[in-house]
């Protein structure tokens, strides 16, 4: 088939011939002819030739201008791991209030919330155990006085040859006796938190042993505390909070004593806290499968409240590892691959195991190594 040069050319020439210019441009014409028909059966040189599992980029192909190859980076950052986590009270300065004996509460002096310090009155209590516990108080006091008497007696006796051995015995033995219970009886009293020969009453003033914060409050003016094991309130000294992270078990091996930790909270957006790891449990809790991870922050201000919602963010060191960027990772079938140079615009495929990704990149954990130079920009135009 004839070409649409060719035939332009013939017509020249032609029209040429017809009006009496044949002879002079004739030799102009065959070479225009000559040249155009030489253009036209040159091929453009492609844009890439696939040699084996080789992909050449020649040269003149417009690829040259539109692919970026670069050596792989190898970098040693720090990998983030973030999981949520809830503010507590030290568990080492918080107490609970319990009573020391069975009655009813007829004064409550606190509330919930209420800042205390260490001596002040949180509740009156109305108990019969404590004026109980001072009669028998009372009476070990008078059973000493009586058997001491009887002693001293005894012994005058015995200087004068007058009293019986086996007298001065019972004697000493009866205020040994006498004795120990007075002892007894100072000691209930002591652990009730009063002092011993006090007037008899019944009302018992609970105070704070601890400077705090009451978190806790699960008595109301006319309850009767009756049982001496369960709490009437919770006092927390909220200086010093925790910061308690779940970390599930799949992680917990990355986690450490002194580990830094960078923790934010909802109700604080934009602030970071920064701390340390201070205590990694030695339990998983069997329903969730997580470890309880505690990070220790400072609390003057209370502007961290126990029961708030945060993050905690681990900074993990990581080994070295080959990093690229995501330009450079291409999907072929189901692996992904990138274009690595083993001669100058030549390159071949291969596979990759990426590690996590970052917006800069993504890590590569299998695949690279650290000589090698890889297509970074426009690969996708020899992925085909």
């Amino acid at each position: 088939m004839t070409s649409p040069i060719r035939k332009r050319a013939a017509f020249a020439s032609a029209l040429a011939a017809a009006f009496g210019l044949g002879i002079a441009l004739a030799p102009w014409l065959s070479r225009f002819a000559g040249r155009a028909a030489a253009r036209e059966g040159q091929d453009s040189p492609a844009p890439s030739v696939h040699n084996g599992d080789k992909i050449i980029v020649p040269p003149g192909s417009p690829l040259r201008t539109e692919l970026v190859v670069q050596q792989v980076a190898v970098t040693e950052n720090t990998r983030p791991l973030v999981f949520p986590a809830t503010v507590e009270a030290d568990p080492a300065k918080t107490i609970n209030i319990l009573p020391p004996v069975a009655g009813r509460i007829v004064e409550l002096r606190v509330k919930l919330g209420d800042h205390v310090a260490k001596g002040q009155a949180l509740a009156v209590l109305e108990s019969g155990d404590l004026a109980q516990a001072y009669a028998d108080d009372d009476k070990a006091q008078n059973e000493v006085k009586r058997t001491k008497r009887i002693l001293e007696r005894a012994r005058a006796l015995n200087k004068t040859g007058a009293g019986a051995i086996k007298d001065l015995e019972q004697a000493e033995t009866d205020y040994e006796e006498a004795s120990a219970e007075l002892a007894r009886a100072e000691a209930r009293l002591k652990e009730i938190g009063v002092r011993a020969g006090k007037a008899d009453s019944r009302l018992l003033t609970l105070a704070a042993p601890v400077t705090g914060s009451v978190v806790a409050l699960m008595c109301a003016p006319g309850t009767y505390a009756n049982d001496t094991t369960a709490s009437l309130m919770t006092i927390a000294n909220l200086d010093t909070v925790w910061v308690t992270a779940s970390v599930p078990e799949s992680d917990v091996a990355h986690i450490a004593k002194g580990e830094a930790v960078d923790v934010t909270l909802l109700a604080y957006p934009g602030q970071t806290l920064r701390g340390a790891v201070a205590f990694v449990s030695d339990l998983i809790e069997a329903d969730t499968r997580r470890c309880k991870v505690r990070v220790a922050f400072a609390n003057a201000e209370g502007k961290l409240k126990p029961n708030m919602f945060a993050s905690a963010s681990f900074r993990v060191p990581q080994r070295s590892a080959i990093f690229v960027p995501n330009s450079a990772l291409l999907m072929n079938n189901d692996s992904t691959v990138v274009l690595v140079e083993v001669e100058p615009w030549t390159f071949v495929r291969r596979a990759v195991v990426p590690g996590y990704g970052e917006s800069e990149g993504t890590r590569i954990t299998q695949g690279l190594l650290p000589s090698d130079r890889i297509v970074v920009k426009g690969g996708v135009l020899l992925n085909d």
